[in-house]
């Protein structure tokens, strides 16, 4: 655990100096990445590779996609705690549960967790620095570049590669075959589920003043911003709810799956 945490801490210092992390998001990586070295050195060289790729796609083309999703995505910035652990707590917790009891079927949990939430991360930075205009995944229709629930080929793509990264960096650590499979199955789950929940449940907002729908409290159409109104979905299950949720339901799949896996 000492060594876990000093690790996370010069990692979460990096990250905090490069604009990766917030000042509480620093402290949440911090307080996941040693609980996952207390797992085991597995888990914790595998939050350490997803925490090195997922930023390195988000600063990657950072100023276009910024540009092209200013005005739908609420958080643009650095990560804050509530959007580091909703991409970690459920990795964390399945690891140090697989850690206790020694079941397969937690250690392909935990594996599923963090390649859906790799799946959703690779799908969004692709997709929005490669991808066309987005469609709805449910109605097929455009829909603004960022708004939750779009999808691309580009994006597409992407969700399967990270969602097989993910797998493969298990295999090469020693988990099972079984549970690298697993993990795989549950990662595109749960991306997918991200996208479906992110065009059906999630809160959608308009803004009065141009009509564009969105997902920011206050838009940015005017100078001095206008505040949105919700249109759609259940208010406040935020883009960070629903990434918790989809990370927690490819736990799941890749549970169901890995229950016989050494």
């Amino acid at each position: 655990m000492l060594i876990g945490f000093a690790l996370a801490v010069v990692i979460a210092l990096i990250a905090r100096r490069r604009g990766a992390l917030s000042t509480n998001g620093a402290l949440a990586s911090v307080i996941l990445g040693t609980l996952a070295m207390a797992a085991g050195v597995r888990w914790g060289a595998l939050l350490v590779a997803y925490f090195v790729i997922a930023t390195g796609l988000s600063r990657w083309k950072h100023a276009e996609k910024s540009a092209r999703t200013a005005s739908v995505v609420q958080k643009t910035g650095a990560r804050d705690a509530f959007q580091v652990l909703a991409n970690g707590v459920v990795f964390v917790a399945a690891a140090l549960a697989a850690t206790i009891w020694n079941a397969p079927a937690l250690a392909a949990a935990a594996l599923g967790a963090l390649a859906a939430s790799m799946a959703d991360t690779s799908a969004t930075e692709v997709g929005g620095a490669m991808g066309g205009p987005p469609r709805s995944l449910t109605s097929g229709k455009r829909v603004a570049a960022g708004l939750s629930g779009g999808v691309t080929l580009a994006g597409t793509l992407a969700m399967v590669a990270g969602g097989a990264l993910v797998g493969t960096f298990g295999r090469l650590l020693g988990f099972s075959t079984v549970a690298a499979w697993s993990a795989i199955a549950g990662g595109i789950t749960g991306a997918l589920a991200d996208s479906l929940l992110g065009s059906t449940l999630q809160e959608r907002r308009q803004c009065p003043a141009c009509g564009a729908l969105t997902e920011r409290s206050l838009h940015n159409c005017q100078p001095a911003g206008v505040e949105t109104t919700v249109v759609g979905g259940i208010r406040r299950f935020d883009n960070d709810w629903v990434n918790l949720t989809s990370t927690a339901i490819g736990a799941v799949v890749a549970a169901i799956f890995g229950r016989g896996g050494a």
